[in-house]
C-alpha cells in the first residue's frame, strides 16, 4: 500500500462511517426520497457557491497573537510564539494556511463541526491536522469528558479531548448541528430537480406518452410497435411519423412550464442560501432580493457583519481556550485580521482619515501605512484642531452689552477730568474779552 494511501484515507479517502446519534444530523428521515450527501449536495452550484464563498473569506484572513495587558487594554503582537508561527507558514506538512482553514470551513459549514488532529513536541503545538467530520464520533463520558473516535479504512483510533481541537457551531454544547442535516429537504428537493432536467435532456425534452389503437395487438406486433416508435419520447432524433390504423398519441407527462420547473429550482436556490446564511445575489441569482440593502455593497458589508464575523469569533475564542496553555489565556489574545473586508471605497477611507488625525485619534504615518504607503518626518505626532472654544468666550454678536456699573471713584475723576478740559477750552474766547476790555479803556 503506497504511502499517498495513507494520506488520502487519513483526509477521508471516500470512506464515510455511519452517522450516529450525536454526528449533529436530525434524527428523523427527509420527506425526499433523495440520497443526500457531501459529494451529492456539492453537486448542487447553490451549494458549492455558499460553502467556497465562506471557505475562502475565512481562509483569506491573516490571523494575528498579542499579548494583552489586563490594566490598560493595550496589545502587543507575539510573531514568535508556536502558534504564530504556525498559522503564518503550514499547520501540517501537506496545507498551506488558507488551504488549511479552507478545509475547516468546508467542514463546519456542511457538517456544523470541524476537527484537528493536534501534534506536540513536549507543550509545543508543532502541527494541526484535519479530520473529516463525516468519519469522527464525539462521545461524552461518564466523568464529563470528551473523547473522539476516528474511524478509517484500517480501523478506529480513539484520541481525547487534550488530543483534539474541535470548533463547532451552535448545538447543545457537545456538538454543532449539521447545516447538511438539517438542509437534507431543500437540498433533495434541489437535486431531484437536477435529476428531472437531466432525464428530460437525455429524451430530448420529449414528455412519455402512450400510443392509442382501436384494436386488440398480438404481443408480438405491441413489440413491433413499441420498437418502432420509440424515439416518441426518447433519443435526439425528430424523424416525421406517421400513425396507422387509427393510432393516436397521448402525452402523459407535465411539461416543464406545467410543473413550474425553472421557478422551483430558483426558489431552491434562495432556500439553500438561508441555511448557509449567505445572500443569494453572492451566488449570482440575479432574480433574488434583499433587505439588507439597495446596493450590493450593502449586501457585501452585512454578509460580512452577519456571517463572517460569526466564523471569525468562533475560531477565535477556540483558539484562546483549546490551543492556548492555561498560563497563556489571562494575558494573550488572538485575532483574524476583519479590517481588510470592512475596507470602504476611496472616498470613505480618506474621509475616516481625515476626521481621525484631527481629532487626535490616529497619526497620519498611522493611516499612510493602512494604505500601504511609506511612514513620512514628522508623521508620528498626533494632531488636534483648535479652532474649537468654549462659547463663553466667543463675542455676544447681535446683542447689545448690558451697562456696567459704575465705579464712584472712577466718575468723579472722569468729572474732574471732564471740567478741566471745559476749562482749557474755554480759555481762548476768555483771553479775547479780556484784550477788549483794556482796549475799551
Amino acid at each position: 500500500m503506497s504511502a499517498w494511501s495513507n494520506i488520502i484515507r487519513w483526509f477521508g479517502g471516500g470512506y464515510t462511517r455511519q452517522r450516529g446519534a450525536q454526528s449533529g444530523d436530525p434524527q428523523s428521515g427527509g420527506m425526499v426520497s433523495v440520497p443526500v450527501t457531501a459529494e451529492t449536495a456539492m453537486q448542487l452550484s447553490a451549494v458549492w457557491a455558499c460553502v467556497r464563498l465562506r471557505s475562502e473569506t475565512v481562509a483569506s484572513l491573516p490571523v494575528y497573537f498579542y499579548d494583552k495587558d489586563e490594566k490598560t487594554g493595550e496589545r502587543a503582537g507575539r510573531n514568535d510564539h508556536t502558534l504564530a508561527r504556525l498559522f503564518a507558514g503550514k499547520p501540517n506538512r501537506y496545507q498551506t494556511r488558507v488551504e488549511f482553514f479552507e478545509t475547516l470551513m468546508m467542514q463546519l459549514t456542511l457538517r456544523g463541526n470541524c476537527y484537528c488532529l493536534i501534534g506536540r513536541a513536549g507543550k509545543r503545538i508543532v502541527s494541526l491536522m484535519p479530520l473529516m467530520a463525516d468519519q469522527v464520533e464525539p462521545s461524552l463520558l461518564a466523568n464529563g469528558d470528551m473523547s473522539y473516535a476516528y474511524t478509517t479504512e484500517t480501523g478506529v483510533n480513539v484520541y481525547s479531548a487534550a488530543n483534539i481541537w474541535h470548533v463547532k457551531l451552535m448545538g447543545n454544547g457537545v456538538i454543532g448541528l449539521s447545516p447538511l442535516g438539517h438542509a437534507r429537504n431543500s437540498i433533495g428537493l434541489g437535486i431531484a430537480n437536477e435529476k428531472r432536467v437531466a432525464n428530460m435532456a437525455n429524451r430530448g425534452f420529449k414528455p412519455a406518452g402512450v400510443l392509442m389503437i382501436d384494436k386488440l395487438l398480438k404481443p408480438e406486433q405491441r413489440e413491433q410497435i413499441r420498437a418502432q416508435f420509440s424515439d416518441l419520447q426518447t433519443g435526439d432524433g425528430d424523424p416525421l411519423r406517421v400513425l396507422e390504423a387509427g393510432m393516436t398519441y397521448q402525452q402523459i407527462t407535465m411539461l416543464p412550464k406545467d410543473v413550474q420547473l425553472l421557478e422551483s429550482r430558483k426558489f431552491q436556490i434562495e432556500d439553500i442560501c438561508r441555511f448557509f446564511g449567505v445572500p443569494s445575489v453572492l451566488v449570482n441569482d440575479a432574480s433574488a432580493t434583499t433587505t439588507l440593502g439597495s446596493g450590493i455593497y450593502e449586501v457585501v458589508q452585512g454578509f460580512y457583519k452577519l456571517t463572517v464575523r460569526p466564523d471569525l469569533g468562533r475560531f477565535e475564542s477556540s483558539m484562546i481556550n483549546n490551543l492556548l496553555e492555561p498560563e497563556e489565556r489571562r494575558n494573550m489574545d488572538a485575532e483574524f485580521d476583519f479590517s481588510a473586508l470592512l475596507r470602504g471605497d476611496d472616498k470613505t477611507r480618506f474621509s475616516t482619515y481625515k476626521e481621525g488625525i484631527q481629532g487626535g485619534i490616529v497619526t497620519p504615518n498611522e493611516c499612510r501605512a493602512e494604505e500601504g504607503l511609506a511612514p513620512m518626518d514628522g508623521g508620528d505626532k498626533l494632531f488636534l484642531q483648535a479652532q474649537m472654544v468654549p462659547i463663553e468666550m466667543l463675542p455676544q454678536i447681535g446683542k447689545t452689552p448690558a451697562e456696567p456699573t459704575p465705579d464712584p471713584e472712577m466718575a468723579r475723576a472722569v468729572d474732574e477730568m471732564r471740567s478741566e478740559l471745559r476749562s482749557i477750552a474755554d480759555r481762548p474766547a476768555q483771553l479775547q474779552a479780556h484784550w477788549l476790555d483794556q482796549a475799551r479803556r
